[in-house]
């Protein structure tokens, strides 16, 4: 059995933070926002509804979009929550068992809801399932990160990130946090 360190942000031993739901809908909420303003909407939307975590899918459902908007959602945000929420209810999205599914097939499911593109959810199989052989090559963190360490003038293509990237598996996931990692100490020098 392979022993990897611990690294900050990977799920331990298999027991994530939130509901495999709650990650992909705290991922919409945060989608291109400043942390400090997602998380302030995010605090926003989960007061709706009794208790501190994200309302459930059928809650999402039930909240009216006056509530939603006003918590902070914008129109694009709170359709793509809404269509999260009707897959899982309909069962076009089965979250419970998604963890035995192939990466590709996983991506290609989660990609089938609106708001949810291939980024979001490589960023849920490395951060919420664990994955350690995924390589985000359109992450500009982790083409910054390459540039940096290779002392590239620009930052590579996600073609190029991928060909170099492959010497990495079965560990791209953890090659991309420590890219992320490099881009970190780069922007604190």
């Amino acid at each position: 059995m392979l022993h990897l360190p611990k690294f900050p942000g990977f799920p331990e031993s298999g027991q994530p933070r939130r509901t495999r739901y709650e990650s992909l809908a705290s991922a919409i909420v945060f989608q291109q926002l400043a942390f400090k303003a997602a998380n302030t909407i995010h605090g926003r939307v989960c007061a709706l509804t009794p208790g501190p975590r994200f309302p459930q899918p059928q809650e999402i459902l039930q909240l009216s979009d006056e509530n939603l908007r006003a918590a902070g959602l914008s129109r694009s945000k709170l359709a793509a929550v809404r269509d999260l929420a009707a897959h899982l209810g309909d069962g076009r999205l089965h979250l419970a068992s998604i963890h035995h599914r192939s990466d590709s097939e996983i991506i290609e499911a989660l990609s089938a809801v609106r708001g949810i593109g291939s980024w979001t959810a490589q960023m849920f199989l490395i951060f919420h399932l664990g994955r350690l052989d995924v390589l985000p090559i359109g992450d500009l963190g982790v083409q910054e990160g390459l540039r940096i360490l290779d002392g590239l003038d620009q930052r590579p293509t996600p073609k190029e990130l991928q060909v170099r990237g492959a010497v990495w598996a079965p560990l791209r996931s953890v090659a991309a946090w420590l890219l992320y990692r490099v881009v970190e100490r780069a922007n604190t020098k």
